[in-house]
């Protein structure tokens, strides 16, 4: 039996289901069909990340909201330990990411998984790991 495809979703792909935005439904659809065989995970950064970023935009009530509807999704959390660390240290030494974007990556690395993203600043790590890239937001 084949090994499950195993996917990370980026905060741009959490982003984009919340607001609709283009790639939203294929965002959906990796939850509807990989999310119930505990086969989509987020960083443990991406719930730092969609909170401050909906704080910003919408909102302290906004923030909390998507967090409560972010633990509703069929998704695992990756905490962080000091290998992850490392790991991200050693993409973030390598590459022009922002902090949040090598646990990320890192997150998707440990787990041999797709990172499901919107932001170009991922297309470096290709080769690195497998990335899916989702359209761009059409502004915000």
């Amino acid at each position: 039996m084949p090994a499950a495809e195993l996917f990370v979703l980026d905060t741009s792909a959490l982003l984009s289901l919340r607001e609709n935005e283009p790639g939203a439904s294929e965002v959906e659809a990796i939850l509807r069909q990989h999310g119930k065989k505990g086969a989509v995970f987020i960083s443990f950064m991406s719930i730092m990340e969609l909170a401050y970023v909906l704080e910003q935009e919408q909102g302290e009530s906004a923030a909390r909201q998507g967090v409560l509807q972010l633990k509703q999704l069929p998704l695992e959390v990756v905490e962080s330990d000091e290998p992850l660390g490392l790991a991200a240290a050693r993409i973030k030494a390598g590459h022009k990411l922002s902090v949040a974007d090598a646990w990320i990556a890192a997150t998707a690395e440990r787990l041999g998984a797709t990172l499901v993203h919107k932001d170009p600043e991922f297309a470096p790590l290709e080769g690195l790991i497998r990335l899916k890239a989702l359209p761009p937001k059409t502004g915000r």
